[in-house]
């Protein structure tokens, strides 16, 4: 359970390029009408020097605020951040020297990893945006090149400027388990069924926490989110900005809402798309998102059944459910063989088709990834998916996703559920998704024995003072489901948050390629032009 976060991870960082390298190797077609193929950075001393008082109030000393960061050409990701292409000779990579512990500016510092690329005109420079992609755990400097072509036009006026957060890849990213365990935690039962499985599985869950504080137990209590803001606000000094330009992105919206907070009268323009719900608890959150992937796959059904034959769930979308639930139970005794040696496990499975619902251009990979499973009783392309979610390369090779996920959210959150509270809240879970409730309510015991506690019971993002931030929903979004945008707004308070809604599918709204959120969201960052409260695009 630990091995995976508490929720489905609230990211925009499911990429399915592997999955379709799969179906172009495999020979399957876009429409499923083709045959299935037979086939650590650890933290640093800090400076010697004596460090001068700041100048910007912030209580850190003048060797921190002051630093000049060194950009050079970037390497290619590290295996704690993931997969990708060595970035293009645009792009700038540089280290961040951070406190480890800001209650003691003038102590130990961490390196934290930064990557940008500067703005190209013709419009005048307005300064850096700094992204954040989600998680908690995604990689900025990995995913940032990546999605840059999105955010070309934001170019024009803006240096694009991302980082892995403190305990995110090679920002003394926090490591658990070697990739050997964690493919051995993976065959572990996610949704146990009988006491002897929850034996097992809290076993598991024990093993996977003493690897967390043996190999990352110094940077455990600092990996949190009020922390990362601070981070963002010696970024904002160090790259010479007075005021913060910010996008965020799932996890990111709750990050930029707790900077808001913390640095009401830095904020510059920002943007909060696909919005953590800041009032929710872990159980309350997790709940949300049984119902949002219940939604979205409730959605994709539909869509399927609209395609005729070519659907593996059918035509009727009121049955669907029930036979991918059947399907999953199947699996839960009977895994399925794939081409790799590994077995598609009902865990597996689940992370596979949640991963095609974070994105409606990859429905059609998990029609494709049903049709094998289902009718050929392979599990090559939904385990290629699970795959993605799960941060593992086709070398067997995982990035830190997960485990910068479960500490960042275990020392955010205070909560510690028990195996009773589980029980307890099994049968509403069911109801709310017979697919993904039962994974997301045994999730909740994913920080129960952390070694670190847990600081606040839900994040505190008012900011009141606040220039106007853009908060987008979409209806359609699963992980981070609507109405979490407009509790966003309600709590970063009166005058603050703008709402706008993007009545679509897939998680987040800008990069879903509608023309009327992309000019609304360009023109107040690149103009300042504030939309009309309530805007809708869809």
């Amino acid at each position: 359970m630990p091995s995976s976060s508490r929720t489905i991870r609230t990211r925009a960082l499911v990429s399915m390029t592997a999955v379709a390298a799969l179906v172009a190797v495999a020979g399957c077609d876009d429409d499923g009408g083709s045959e299935q193929g037979k086939a650590s950075s650890k933290p640093s001393a800090s400076a010697s020097t004596p460090a001068p008082a700041s100048p910007s109030g912030s209580g850190l000393p003048g060797s921190l605020t002051g630093q000049k960061l060194d950009w050079s050409s970037c390497p290619a990701p590290t295996a704690k951040q993931g997969t990708g292409e060595k970035p293009g000779s645009e792009w700038e990579c540089a280290t961040l020297k951070a406190p480890l512990d800001y209650a003691k500016p003038k102590g130990e510092t961490i390196d934290l990893a930064m990557i940008r690329a500067k703005a190209t005109g013709p419009g005048k420079r307005i300064g850096s945006l700094l992204f954040n992609f989600g998680g908690p755990g995604g990689s900025g400097v990995s995913s940032l090149p990546g999605f840059a072509g999105d955010y070309e036009k934001l170019r024009t006026r803006y240096d694009l400027v991302s980082f892995d957060p403190r305990g995110v890849g090679e920002s003394a990213g926090v490591t658990c388990q070697s990739d050997a365990e964690i493919d051995a935690s993976d065959a572990v039962d996610g949704t146990p069924d009988d006491a002897a499985e929850v034996k097992t599985a809290l076993a598991d869950a024990k093993k996977y926490i003493k690897g967390c504080e043996k190999r990352s137990g110094k940077v455990l209590p600092h990996v949190d989110t009020v922390s990362a803001a601070r981070d963002m606000d010696l970024m904002r000094q160090v790259l010479g900005d007075d005021k913060l330009s910010y996008f965020g992105i799932s996890y990111g919206t709750e990050l930029g809402g707790v900077y808001a907070h913390l640095f009401p009268d830095r904020v510059g323009r920002a943007v909060l798309d696909a919005v953590v719900d800041p009032t929710e608890d872990p159980e309350q959150g997790s709940y949300g998102q049984a119902k949002g992937f219940q939604l979205a796959l409730d959605n994709y059904l539909k869509d399927c059944a609209e395609k005729g034959t070519a659907c593996p769930t059918g035509g009727d979308p009121a049955a669907g459910t029930d036979r991918i639930a059947a399907f999953l139970k199947q699996l839960d005794t009977k895994p399925l063989p794939t081409e790799s040696g590994r077995k598609l496990t009902q865990d597996g499975a689940l992370s596979g088709i949640a991963a095609a619902l974070y994105d409606k251009e990859s429905w059609k990979y998990l029609t494709l990834g049903l049709q094998e499973a289902m009718r050929l009783g392979k599990g090559n392309l939904l385990l290629a998916m699970a795959d993605s979610m799960s941060g593992r390369d086709e070398n067997g090779h995982y990035s830190n996703i997960n485990a910068a996920n479960a500490a960042i959210n275990c020392v955010d959150d205070r909560q510690r559920y028990t195996v009773a509270d589980v029980k307890a809240q099994l049968p509403r879970f069911r109801k709310a998704s017979p697919v993904f409730g039962e994974y997301l309510a045994w999730g909740l015991l994913a920080c129960t024995g952390w070694p670190a506690d847990g600081t606040t019971d839900t994040p505190d993002v008012s900011a009141e003072g606040s220039a106007p931030i853009l908060v987008v929903g979409n209806t359609g979004d699963p992980a981070t489901p609507y109405e979490g945008a407009r509790k966003m707004v309600q709590e970063l308070g009166e005058g603050v948050g703008v709402e706008v809604t993007y009545k679509g599918q897939g998680h987040g709204a800008y990069n879903s390629g509608n023309t009327c959120m992309t000019r609304t969201v360009n023109a107040y960052l690149l103009d300042g032009k504030v939309p009309a409260a309530g805007t809708t695009c869809g």
